[in-house]
């Protein structure tokens, strides 16, 4: 199994529907032991349902990953009570719906900065926390997830496709600041799938449909394959590969029309 006896962290877990979820599930599938970060503590009990399967798997409440102080909070409370992990795994995006729903010339301040919080600037800070209390491993490697929207215009998308930009930016910055440690930054830019998150997406039907249509492989992706990709850049088989945006979506993004 590509992570037997790896300590994972999953910020974000949602769902059963969720990218995090279908990551999780092949996470453990192949000998994971994982850590969860989620929203809220009246979800609690919600959650402790949801990850049940994953025999031996904690959670702990995250109510803002894009707040210093509360993200240098939990992640010392995860090193005192599981040790230094092998891998993180950043799963958090969030826009305002008035921002999605409006043309992007009409962004507010607010909701601009609100999105590149939650959804970029996120992951840099998870990243330098850890870093600075000594919690990820030798040999660590560090994944979140973007979208192609990210360098395509995709109608509603909006916003969220600029925070996506500085979000694969900062991947390959981070690649450089963390190489100098054997630690690994990625991110992998999921095709679309029917997640909570997705609809946000005006007329997100016909976007799974235009995928199936012009893919080369002629479907779309599931919540597992994503997974599956994540313990790939998880694993020491991709011990390689860093600072790259790795293209899960059944070929769509080599199309033109």
């Amino acid at each position: 199994m590509l992570l037997e006896g790896k300590k994972i962290l999953i910020m974000g877990i949602r769902n059963k529907w969720s990218i995090a979820f279908g990551i999780a599930k092949s996470a453990y599938e192949n000998g994971a032991q994982l850590i969860f970060t989620y929203v809220g503590e009246e979800n609690k009990g919600k959650v402790e349902e949801l990850i049940a399967e994953f025999k031996g798997s904690k959670a702990y409440v995250l109510d803002d990953a894009s707040k210093d102080e509360l993200v240098k909070e939990v992640f010392t409370k995860i090193k005192e009570e599981n040790g230094k992990i092998d891998g993180l795994v950043h799963a958090i995006a969030h826009a305002n719906t008035e921002d999605l729903h409006r043309d992007f010339v009409y962004t507010s301040k607010e909701g601009f900065l609100h999105a590149c919080d939650v959804s970029s600037y996120s992951f840099v800070l998870a990243t330098r926390i850890a870093k600075e209390i000594d919690l990820l491993k030798e040999k660590a490697s560090l994944v979140t997830l973007t979208y192609h929207g990210s360098t395509k215009v995709i109608d509603s998308y909006n916003v969220m496709g600029v925070a996506k930009a500085a979000l694969e930016a900062s991947v390959r910055y981070l690649a450089e600041n963390f190489g100098r440690d054997q630690i690994r930054v990625n991110a992998i830019s999921a095709g679309p799938i029917k997640t909570l998150s997705a609809k946000g997406i005006k007329d997100f039907g016909s976007i799974l449909t235009v995928i199936e249509e012009k893919a080369p492989l002629h479907k779309n992706v599931t919540t597992i394959q994503i997974g599956n990709v994540a313990t790939f850049l998880l694993s020491s088989m991709s011990d390689s590969i860093t600072g790259q945006i790795v293209y899960a979506d059944n070929g769509y993004n080599i199309m033109g029309v």
